[in-house]
């Protein structure tokens, strides 16, 4: 295949990448980006594709690795955070600030308790979860299976959430209740 034929097929191609892109991306100008950076490169080594294979999952591939680059690259840059100042910023919340501070102050002890009452198992993950760390980084950082943590950021919110049903808004558990049952 010359030059002229990759090139015209990689063009073709590249309009079903752009759904696959928004896919991994979440982001429409990302997705474009990503696009872009994936034709970029299947060009640049257009000498490293073998005739006769499929050029669609090639192209793919090739997609698919450098999103995992760039996010590895974005994750590893931002994850210079100290996990253990992750308790100083959770009475920042503004939202339970009220004009005599009473209300607020009934809160934020209720939730303080409800947390405290979390096993540690729960409560760091939770914790970190809260204050922005990703999946996966809390699974580095406690080096612990990435499931594992899903799990006990799930259950540490329903703990939380049983604990503190009282703030629920009216009507909310009726509907938290029907959500439930389809889960069961």
């Amino acid at each position: 295949m010359n030059s002229l034929e990759f090139t015209s097929q990689v063009q073709k191609i590249s309009l079903t990448l752009r759904p696959a892109a928004m896919n991994l991306t979440r982001d429409a100008d990302d997705a474009k980006d990503l696009v872009q950076e994936t034709l970029l490169k299947a060009l640049l080594n257009k000498d490293k594709f073998k005739a006769g294979t499929n050029l669609k999952a090639w192209l793919y591939t090739i997609m698919r690795n450098t999103f995992i680059n760039n996010y590895n690259k974005i994750t590893k840059r931002s994850s210079n955070i100290d996990s253990t100042e992750y308790f100083q910023y959770f009475n920042t919340d503004q939202n339970y600030i009220t004009h005599n501070g009473a209300t607020s102050d009934f809160v934020v002890r209720d939730i303080n308790e409800a947390i405290s009452s979390l096993g540690t198992d729960y409560r760091t993950p939770f914790m970190m979860y809260y204050i922005g760390y990703k999946y996966m980084e809390i699974a580095e950082k406690l080096q612990i299976p990435i499931g594992t943590v899903k799990n006990r950021i799930h259950i540490a919110r329903k703990d939380l959430k049983s604990a503190l049903h009282v703030y629920a808004p009216v009507g909310a558990s009726a509907v938290t209740d029907a959500a439930e049952t389809m889960e069961d």
